[in-house]
């Protein structure tokens, strides 16, 4: 039984699950088949008796990888193990023992910070808004995890180059009036309860001999991601033995900025001088071609940064092998502007589709969410389900609520003396300004940044809407908005997904389209030490990673249609385009289409149309319209057999405003279809023949 789990396993593999008493480091690269290797490695080691179930506990850093773990685990004959967070294996010791050690209610755990931070802040008499005290906790979170009080954060700050979201000093009274709050209300928060359980530990022999009888052997998966709080834990939890197993890639470090250090990982052999040290680079996930081009942009950073993190030291290195047959060579892609780039990204996953491949294992990646709203708004017109994976949709983001509730607001009073003679670009910016935006980018990351550049989509989108009809005012916008965010709001259905680098991280896809890799994104502005630069060229190397066979990486050398070309690729590409592909020809359909137009005439009266439902429309609102109710009811049971059969929201299929204006003008032919406004090529050639039947042609 025990020699059967060995099967199936490749050598290096095998020699993990056969290192079934540790100090053991396995340095695991992208798609190697880690999670295999080290369930292997426990189920081995109990099946041969070396090792009893119920006194393993393996640590990960997710809950869904702590059940996959332990599903793997029953599968191959040892149910008993402990697979948790670091977290949950922490709460659980805690409860068990405050009754013995402690005694009374225990405090009350605390799971989001913005709360208690917003109260620190106002006993202070500092006046913080929502996005900074979001920042303010998350540098209370990043202080604590690394182990520095209140006291000794300007200094920590200092020495780790960190911009802090507000003055040091400020951030340093609100933590310590923080823990001050925290105490006094008999709270505890997620960083708190790993500290406590390691204290509790460190003075309560008794409990650490007890929890040192139930757990003997250890196993840490994802260890380049452990900050030093956890490993204080982990150090408790092991006392003076070394039957520890870590399971880690340094190419994957893109964590830092939250406390998280690869030291641990890279340093391991100098603590365990007695280690044994496996490496993992058979990968399996991806094609050659793919792998090729992972290991030349990580490589580049290991000779340009060789003392970086993931570089060193040089046994260390990980170089990929394919494993799998050859494939297509990945495709570089450069746009005149991001809404070339998001239109031909969402034509070729529709292509992919239309070929064979689920959506499902379709991804579009960006580095910042803010990227989002131009692809879901790509995919939606290209009539293409798409989900949005680690962040909420665009349009209900807490910012763009509130930017478009005064946007709305803004219509309503009409253009008072402050706007009033502005167009639609000035008369935007005016009013996003009074929800925080400015020309120019804070400095930094975090919150504020990210609310910033929310707002900085919704200014562009006001170009690209003024490039479309120059006649156009804050009610087109807003109706514009309405539309988008309406067909945001389906129910998630199967679809492409979309994420940012950091969410795609422990996920993979047969396609995967890179998008947005130029200087100033990627790497991103704000990353300047040498340290901060090579982490931007990891969250790359583990895009790039995340694909199977098909991929993509594409860049725009303006960010709006007629703007000046003065982007460039992102340096990490330098050198690799001409070794793994040729720079495919940019697509200009969408510039096209936005070129400039005067304003269209109402079908009915002839006057200009200034208005986007009625544009859509072809006419005004007040002027009669031919409506076809019984063909409207019609196209919205077809168009609802559709979303059904087809597993897609509805308006993937057409919105409401496209099938009123299909009733309305009554096609007879394909060419008058395709004039109606939202029908498309795409959705002419895979429903123009059902619409027709239903219009009597």
């Amino acid at each position: 039984m025990a020699e059967s789990v060995l099967e199936g396993l490749d050598p290096e593999q095998r020699a993990v699950a056969e290192a079934v008493q540790g100090p053991v480091c396995v340095l695991a690269g992208a798609g190697t088949g880690k999670t295999r290797a080290i369930t292997h490695r426990i189920a081995y080691a109990t099946l041969t008796g070396v090792v009893t179930p119920q006194r393993v506990l393996a640590v990960t850093f997710t809950t869904r990888a702590a059940g996959e773990l332990r599903s793997r685990l029953r599968q191959l004959g040892a149910p008993g193990v402990q697979a948790r967070t670091f977290h949950a294996a922490a709460l659980r010791q805690l409860t068990y023992f405050w009754p013995r050690v402690v005694g009374g209610d225990p405090p009350k755990i605390i799971e989001k910070k913005a709360g208690l931070v917003a109260d620190a802040a106002r006993a202070c008499r500092l006046s913080l808004g929502r996005t900074e005290l979001r920042d303010v906790a998350s540098e209370i979170e990043w202080a604590k995890v690394t182990q520095n009080r209140p006291e000794d954060y300007p200094a920590a700050v200092a020495k780790a180059g960190r911009r802090p979201p507000a003055e040091v000093v400020d951030v340093a009274r609100v933590y310590a009036m923080y823990e001050q709050l925290r105490r006094e209300r008999n709270l505890l928060d997620f960083e708190g309860m790993l500290e406590l359980t390691a204290a509790v530990l460190t003075e309560h022999r008794e409990v650490a001999n007890q929890v040192r009888e139930q757990y003997r052997h250890f196993v840490v998966d994802e260890f380049q991601d452990v900050n030093p709080l956890q490993k204080l834990l982990l150090d408790t939890w092991l006392g003076d033995r070394d039957d520890l197993c870590v399971v880690g890639d340094p190419n994957q470090t893109i964590y830092s900025f939250t406390g998280a250090s690869p030291s641990h990982l890279l340093d391991f052999t100098r603590e365990h001088p007695d280690a044994k040290v496996v490496k993992l680079v058979r990968d399996y996930r991806s094609t050659p071609q793919v792998v090729r081009l992972a290991n030349a942009v990580i490589g580049q950073g290991r000779r340009a940064a060789p003392d970086a993190p993931g570089g060193r030291p040089a046994d260390h290195g990980l170089e990929l092998v394919a494993q799998r047959d050859s494939g297509p060579e990945p495709v570089f892609n450069e746009y005149d502007d991001e809404i070339a780039e998001a239109d031909d990204a969402a034509r070729r996953a529709r292509k992919l589709i239309d070929e064979g491949v689920p959506a499902r294992e379709i991804a579009i990646l960006y580095r910042i969410n803010a990227q989002s709203e131009t692809y879901e708004s790509a995919l939606a017109a290209a009539g293409v389900p798409y989900v949005l994976r680690g962040a909420e949709r665009f349009f209900e983001r807490p910012e763009v609520k509130q930017a478009v509730f005064m946007l709305r607001a803004a219509t309503r009073v009409g253009a008072d003396a402050e706007t009033d003679g502005m167009g639609l670009i000035q008369t935007v910016r005016h009013v996003l300004s009074g929800a925080g935006f400015s020309d120019r980018p804070p400095e930094g990351a975090g919150a504020v940044r990210a609310r910033w550049e929310s707002l900085a989509a919704l200014a562009q989108l006001a170009e690209d809407i003024a490039a479309d009809d120059p006649q156009a005012g804050l009610p087109d916008f807003v109706a514009d908005l309405e539309e988008r965010a309406a067909a945001q709001h389906a129910p998630p259905l199967e679809g492409v997904t979309l994420a940012s680098l950091h969410a795609a991280k422990g996920l993979e896809w047969d396609a995967v389209f890179l998008v947005g890799v130029v200087e100033g994104t990627l790497p991103i502005v704000y990353a300047e030490t040498p340290a901060q630069i090579e982490e931007e060229r990891r969250l790359l190397y583990v895009g790039i990673t995340r694909a199977r066979v098909h991929l993509s990486l594409s860049w725009a050398l303006s960010r709006a249609p007629g703007g000046a070309r003065h982007r460039r690729p992102s340096r990490f590409l330098n050198g690799l385009t001409s070794k793994a592909a040729t720079l495919a020809p940019p697509r200009a359909d969408r510039t096209k289409r936005r070129a400039t137009k005067g304003p269209q005439p109402c079908r009915v009266c002839g006057r200009p149309l200034t208005a986007a439902v009625e544009r859509k429309l072809g006419r005004c609102e007040d002027c009669p319209s031919e409506l076809n109710e019984e063909l409207l009811l019609a196209l919205k049971e077809w168009r609802a057999r559709i979303s059904a059969e087809q597993k897609i929201p509805a308006y993937v299929v057409f919105t409401d405003a496209t099938l009123q204006a299909i009733a309305e003008h009554g096609p007879g032919s394909r060419e008058e279809l395709a004039r109606i406004p939202g029908v498309g090529k795409v959705k002419l050639d895979r429903y123009g023949d059902e619409v027709l039947t239903l219009c009597g042609c």
